[in-house]
């Protein structure tokens, strides 16, 4: 099927916003982060890899989401032995979701036992408190709505499945504990499709009067398995957000630059936030090729007529 030339999603004429040399220290890059609005700045939790490989995240904080500044310390991760243990290879991924008048960041741990996924909770990204992690191993991608729907809190993540397959899954908890009622809310698509091997979620979703709008990321694998990161849009219904309204057939936004193409990871755009400002706009933050940090834009009223009709 061939698509009108109209960019959905335009990418900051000056990115990457964030690169390893805006790093206070000596690192390899700077990972898919996520971002909020917080006290009329907005904050990125940035992952950040050091050249010993070894795992931080930090904060950086902007007056106009493009231009951010690195704090000069990572944030205090928990000292106990489960953490160290289930969190001892990789810390990555992280989104942010507004809840309750705290701030929850899901994340990926990985470990000699899988990936599986974490949380921590802060109310001014000052002081943290760690919350112990939300699943068994192998699962990752995960985002809390940024309610409770039905007097439950729901969240998004993606088990891995025999052949490095993984569909978006939907599950239910009275308390952020204990998870239940679990289901598949979205597959991936057939071979040779831009989704055909993995898909999952990537922003925390923004609730609109049409649904929850949910940008999601999809891999297919190019010869060589070489794999190719690309975003999506969707809507879930605003009361049952186990049902798809309408799923976007052609992505937002594929690797096409060269800080996309080129790097840890090439041929990635990869998101963990998204902030819908006053005026309609949205701004997208995503990783370019494992290695820096990037910020597109899109029109609501866009990304929500691309579930119905890319």
């Amino acid at each position: 099927m061939l698509y009108d030339k109209k960019e959905i999603v335009k990418r900051y004429e000056h990115n990457p916003i964030l690169t390893a040399e805006d790093m206070p220290f000596a690192c390899s890059g700077v990972y898919n982060s996520g971002v909020i609005r917080l006290d009329g700045e907005y904050l990125m939790l940035c992952r950040v890899e050091s050249i010993d490989i070894s795992n931080y995240f930090f904060v950086a904080t902007s007056q106009d989401g493009y231009h951010f500044k690195v704090h000069e310390r990572p944030i205090d991760l928990p000292d106990d032995e489960e953490f160290r243990e289930y969190t001892a290879e990789m810390i990555y991924d992280p989104r942010i979701t507004p809840l309750e008048g705290a701030y929850y960041i899901c994340f990926a741990a990985h470990s000699r036992h899988g990936v599986r996924i974490g949380l921590i909770k802060t109310e001014d990204f000052v002081k943290y408190e760690w919350c112990g992690f939300l699943s068994e191993p192998d699962n990752r991608n995960a985002v809390l709505f940024p309610e409770k729907i039905g007097g439950r809190y729901v969240r998004l993540d993606r088990p891995i499945t025999p052949g490095d397959h993984g569909d978006i899954w939907i599950s239910y908890s009275p308390d952020l504990k204990y998870w239940g009622d679990s289901r598949c809310v979205v597959t991936h698509g057939r071979h040779g499709n831009w989704n055909w091997l993995k898909i999952g979620a990537g922003a925390v979703p923004i609730k609109t009067e049409q649904g929850w709008l949910e940008i999601w990321h999809g891999v297919h694998v190019m010869a060589g398995y070489q794999y190719v990161y690309h975003l999506g849009v969707m809507l879930l219904d605003l009361e049952h957000p186990d049902r798809v309204i309408a799923r976007g057939r052609a992505p937002i936004l594929s690797p096409r630059e060269l800080y996309e193409r080129v790097g840890l990871t090439s041929n990635v755009v990869f998101t963990s936030g998204a902030i819908l400002e006053d005026n309609g706009e949205v701004k997208i933050y995503y990783g370019g090729a494992d290695t820096v940090q990037c910020v597109a834009t899109a029109q609501l009223e866009d990304l929500i007529d691309a579930c119905f009709h890319r």
